[in-house]
């Protein structure tokens, strides 16, 4: 296995570089997104190991990365042995796992995240707008796949879905499920109505409640806007608005977790099948 020593090294730089930008490459952190990445038949180019983890003669967690070391050469990825201190400088996480990895990647168009659909349901995408916080978008991509849901698309100001941060939260879900990024807000809603979805839209207060909405047909849900919710303008382009019922004093919840609320209340209605109601 080749060993790398110093920071200044031509592949340090290439590590370095994609953490601060946007590209056709997946910066991957941590064994299991990089374990996620070959099982769904992705292109890993190169990975580098900590060798001092690697070197380690027991336990659980060097024998792990020796395996996907192995897994890697396999399918013919370059893999190299770093130091800790060339490890620190090629993963962008505070704390490195000891594996970091980056692989080649087509982001699906948004047609394709709007179209899928399982065999023999009905498409639920996921709309994401303004959602700046990459580990919120991840978080909601995560509960997307989780919840059933055919396709994503970030879309208006969110973060990147396939930066590193976006990708470690999602926990390899935006390689699995159909993740589209970045077009404006009102023609990816144009483009879902377009497609016989239904967009439904979460307001902060006021709309009628999530769990008398009908989610069982082809549905788009749209959620962001982190802090105040969606802004009024996005929320009149979609056909309905719903709220999530809240008691006491609290004004909102993080749109992560309203995300996944909605996700399952759409999940739910689906498996009940002919009621919407539990």
């Amino acid at each position: 296995m080749e060993t790398i020593t110093s920071r200044q090294n031509a592949l340090v730089r290439t590590f370095r570089g994609l953490a601060a930008r946007r590209g056709r490459r997946l910066l991957l952190e941590g064994p299991h997104l990089v374990d996620d990445a070959l099982a769904a038949g992705v292109n890993v180019e190169v990975a580098a190991f900590s060798s001092r983890v690697l070197e380690r003669r027991a336990g659980e967690r060097g024998a792990e990365l020796r395996r996907l070391a192995d897994r890697l050469a396999r399918a013919r990825a370059r893999v190299v042995s770093v130091s800790d201190p060339v490890m620190a400088a090629m993963s962008p996480a505070e704390a490195p796992s000891g594996v970091v990895a980056i692989a080649a990647h087509e982001p699906p168009a948004v047609e394709a995240a709007l179209n899928g659909a399982q065999a023999g349901g009905s498409p639920l995408v996921l709309l994401i707008a303004d959602v700046q916080d990459p580990g919120n978008l991840g978080a909601m991509i995560r509960a997307a796949e989780a919840a059933g849901a055919t396709g994503v698309v970030a879309c208006g100001g969110s973060a990147d879905p396939y930066g590193w941060k976006a990708l470690r939260g999602a926990m390899g879900s935006s390689i699995r499920l159909p993740v589209a990024g970045r077009p404006a807000t009102r023609d990816t809603v144009a483009a879902a109505r377009a497609r016989g979805l239904r967009v439904v839209a979460t307001s902060p207060h006021g709309g009628p409640s999530l769990y008398a909405a009908d989610l069982r047909g082809p549905t788009a849900l749209l959620v962001g806007g982190e802090g105040s919710g969606l802004a009024d303008e996005i929320i009149a382009l979609a056909d309905e608005s719903i709220s999530i019922p809240m008691r006491g004093s609290v004004e909102s919840l993080n749109v992560a977790v309203s995300a996944a609320l909605i996700l399952y209340e759409a999940f739910r209605q689906r498996q009940a099948g002919g009621s919407t109601r539990g």
